[in-house]
C-alpha cells in the first residue's frame, strides 16, 4: 500500500495532524485541502473554499484515497444558533463538495473515510449502543445524521465507503483529556454531574492506526463504531487520570446545574453519554494497541506531566 496519495480534508486538527504523520511513516503520500494554502506548509496542499463550494481539481486527480475530518470544533465555544449552523455546515458542506467532485472529475479514489461521532446515539445511559441502535434526537445526535447522510452519497458513486463513529479521543494535545487534566493538576479535579454518564473513548493512535486499516481492508465497508472496547465512566476517567498523574482529588463531584449555567446547551457533551460497543470493529481484526483505559492514560501523562 505504501507510495499511494491520500488527500485529508480538516488535516491540521487533532486527529488530522496526528493521522499524517503516522502515514508517512507508514510509507504514504499526504496532501491536505486547506482554505488557504500555505506554500511552506508541511504537506502538499490543495485549495478548497466550502462557502463558494468549489475545490482545486487537481486534488481529486491526485487522490487514490480520502478522508474527511473536516468539521468545526464542538468544545470550543457556547453553541450559539450561528455556532450551531456553523458546527452541522462545515461537516455536511465539506462532504457535499468532495462528492460532487468525486462525481464530475475523473478520478481513481478508491476509499472515501469520513468521520461521524458516537454522538449520534445522544445520551443513551448504560445501555450497550450497537451500530445498529436507535438514534438520539438532541443537537449533537441531528449533526451526526446528516454527516453520515452526506458520507453515504459517496458510497452511491460506487466508491467504497466507511463511516466511523468516533469516542472521545484521548490526545495530551488538544480535545476533551487536557480540560478534564487541568483541574487535576491545579488540585481542583472532580468529576462531572453524577459521574456515572459514560465516556466511549479511544486512544489517538489507534484512531491513526484504524484510518489505515480501513484503508488497507477492502473489506471494510459501512458503518462502525471507533471505540476502544472497554467504555469508562466519567467519574472512573476522572479517577485514573488522577492517579496517574499522582494527584488527589479532593473536590466532589461538580454539580450538573453548574455545569448547564457555564455551557448552556454545550453541556449535553460532558453530562450526556454513552457505552458504545467496539464489537463489530474486533471483528474486522483490528488490534487496539490501548484497549484499556489505565494505559492508554498512562502513554500520555507520565508521572513528571
Amino acid at each position: 500500500m505504501s507510495g499511494k496519495k491520500i488527500l485529508i480534508a480538516g488535516g491540521t486538527g487533532l486527529l488530522g495532524t496526528r493521522l499524517s504523520e503516522m502515514l508517512i511513516d507508514s510509507g504514504y503520500e499526504v496532501a491536505h485541502l486547506s482554505r488557504n494554502p500555505d506554500k511552506y506548509a508541511h504537506y502538499k496542499t490543495f485549495k478548497w473554499d466550502l462557502k463558494k463550494g468549489c475545490l482545486d481539481e487537481a486534488a481529486i486527480k491526485y487522490a487514490d484515497y480520502i478522508i474527511n475530518l473536516a468539521g468545526a470544533s464542538v468544545s470550543e465555544e457556547k453553541w450559539s444558533g450561528s455556532r450551531k449552523k456553523e458546527i452541522l455546515h462545515s461537516r455536511t458542506q465539506s462532504t457535499h463538495i468532495l462528492c460532487e467532485y468525486l462525481n464530475k472529475v475523473p478520478h481513481h479514489v478508491k476509499g472515501f473515510f469520513s468521520s461521524s461521532a458516537v454522538g449520534i446515539y445522544g445520551n443513551s445511559g448504560d445501555k450497550l449502543m450497537l451500530e445498529e441502535s436507535t438514534y438520539g434526537s438532541d443537537f449533537l445526535a441531528e449533526v451526526c445524521k446528516q454527516w453520515e447522510h452526506s458520507a453515504w452519497q459517496v458510497h452511491n458513486l460506487g466508491i467504497r465507503t466507511v463511516i466511523f463513529r468516533i469516542g472521545i479521543v484521548l490526545s495530551n494535545k488538544g480535545g476533551a483529556l487536557p480540560q478534564i487534566a487541568k483541574p487535576i493538576r491545579m488540585l481542583a479535579g472532580a468529576p462531572l454531574g453524577s459521574g456515572k454518564q459514560y465516556m466511549s473513548w479511544i486512544h489517538i493512535d489507534d484512531m491513526c492506526r484504524l484510518f489505515i486499516k480501513a484503508m488497507e481492508d477492502a473489506q471494510m465497508q459501512g458503518v462502525y463504531n471507533a471505540v476502544a472496547p472497554h467504555p469508562s465512566t466519567n467519574e472512573e476517567v476522572t479517577k485514573a487520570l488522577a492517579e496517574v498523574m499522582h494527584k488527589p482529588l479532593v473536590f466532589p463531584n461538580v454539580p450538573a446545574f453548574g455545569l448547564k449555567l457555564m455551557l448552556g446547551e454545550m453541556s449535553e457533551i460532558v453530562l450526556g453519554g454513552s457505552r458504545v460497543s467496539a464489537n463489530k470493529l474486533l471483528q474486522t481484526g483490528f488490534t487496539f494497541e490501548f484497549s484499556q483505559l489505565r494505559e492508554a492514560l498512562e502513554s500520555l501523562y507520565d508521572k513528571h506531566s
